[in-house]
């Protein structure tokens, strides 16, 4: 919406939209927020709205929504009263416990932090339904009984339809109807409680809260050193075994290298993986192998495992193609291990485990 200035003599505004204003007094606060968030936003400067509390924000939408037309000497007055406010100030402080934490971080103790936080209800940075939705219905379900109609109807409309449903099947008729009913009279709810419920929900089920990491350092390890050159593999493992030697073991029992292809890869699998790496690389792969007797049997595995065309094809190409120095050869069967990983990672196959029966 452009703002627009006009002088006493232009007609003013239909009843409800600023009619007969001529001066800041008579303004409220909220109509005088609006004109000077406005009028910075004409200016071009950028607002961090967004941090304000949904409801401010709502409320800020709803009064800009609601005006129409400010004379110039209403806009100056807003102003110079808005730069006297200003100038008035001599410190300001962070609104809410977060913001007072975050400037003595560093001061106070991580421990007095953290007990602060928890006794605060402020366990989550993040939404605590995120974790919630992850919990079985079986977990659910005997939370959802403990809980009144209303939040319980709460629960239910923030987790995904299809556990929600589960969720309600699993309750007696009279209880699924009185959360049902429930369900109808939380339309007006605000974020802030919602957000209150779930912190006490996800409490209750003792869950936790989002972390950077979604993997422990194990596997983050493993996973880096699965797709390093063997040269830097080896040294990183002699490295570790002399820092921690328990943590090195269990690094090692992490990894997955192009020699554990035969024994835990499936051999259905092998075409799957094959379509998702660059023939190029393929074709080093197999032609690295004749100098490399250490991956000369995972590449029959995975020749042995593909169509008869492909895999005479990858090998004439190898035989006329020369032997790839080592950095290229890594590279190479690093693609693959990095093409099963992301097979991997989204579902589409499984490792072999030690006690498969296959």
């Amino acid at each position: 919406m452009t703002t627009q200035l006009t002088n006493s003599a232009r007609p003013m505004p239909p009843v409800g939209r600023l009619t007969g204003i001529r001066t800041a007094p008579s303004l409220s606060r909220r109509q005088k927020a609006a004109i000077v968030v406005r009028l910075l936003l004409a200016e071009g400067a950028s607002l961090p709205l967004a941090d304000l509390p949904e409801s401010l924000q709502a409320e800020l939408t709803t009064q800009m929504s609601q005006m129409r037309y400010v004379d110039r000497a209403t806009l100056k007055s807003v102003i110079e009263e808005f730069a006297n406010e200003l100038d008035s100030i001599g410190l300001a402080f962070p609104g809410g416990l977060e913001g007072a934490l975050t400037i003595l971080e560093g001061v106070i103790s991580p421990d007095m932090a953290a007990r602060l936080r928890e006794q605060a209800g402020m366990v989550w940075f993040n939404d605590p339904w995120e974790s919630l939705a992850t919990f079985d219905t079986n977990l659910l379900l005997p939370l959802l009984q403990r809980q009144s109609p209303e939040v319980g109807a709460v629960l239910l409309g923030k987790l995904k339809v299809a556990k929600a449903a589960d969720l309600l099947g699993k309750l007696p008729g009279d209880r699924a109807r009185r959360l049902t009913f429930a369900m109808s009279e939380t339309a007006d709810i605000d974020p802030d409680t919602v957000r209150r419920i779930g912190l006490s929900l996800a409490a209750e089920l003792k869950a936790e809260p989002p972390r950077a990491f979604l993997t422990g350092a194990v596997a983050r390890v493993g996973a880096i050193l699965n797709v390093s050159p063997s040269a830097t593999r080896d040294d990183v493992l002699v490295g570790l075994t002399e820092s921690d030697a328990d943590f090195a073991d269990e690094v090692r029992r992490a990894i997955f290298t192009f020699s554990d292809i035969p024994a835990r890869i499936r051999p259905l699998d092998v075409p799957m993986i094959l379509k998702e790496v660059a023939q190029e690389s393929l074709v080093a792969v197999v032609a690295a192998a004749a100098a490399d007797p250490a991956t000369s049997e995972a590449v029959e595995f995975l020749l042995e495992n593909t169509s008869k065309r492909m895999a005479q094809t990858l090998r004439d190409e190898a035989g006329d193609a020369e032997p790839p120095r080592t950095k290229a050869a890594d590279a190479a069967r690093g693609e693959v291990i990095t093409a099963i990983r992301a097979l991997i990672d989204s579902n589409e196959i499984q490792l072999v485990c030690d006690d498969d029966e296959d």
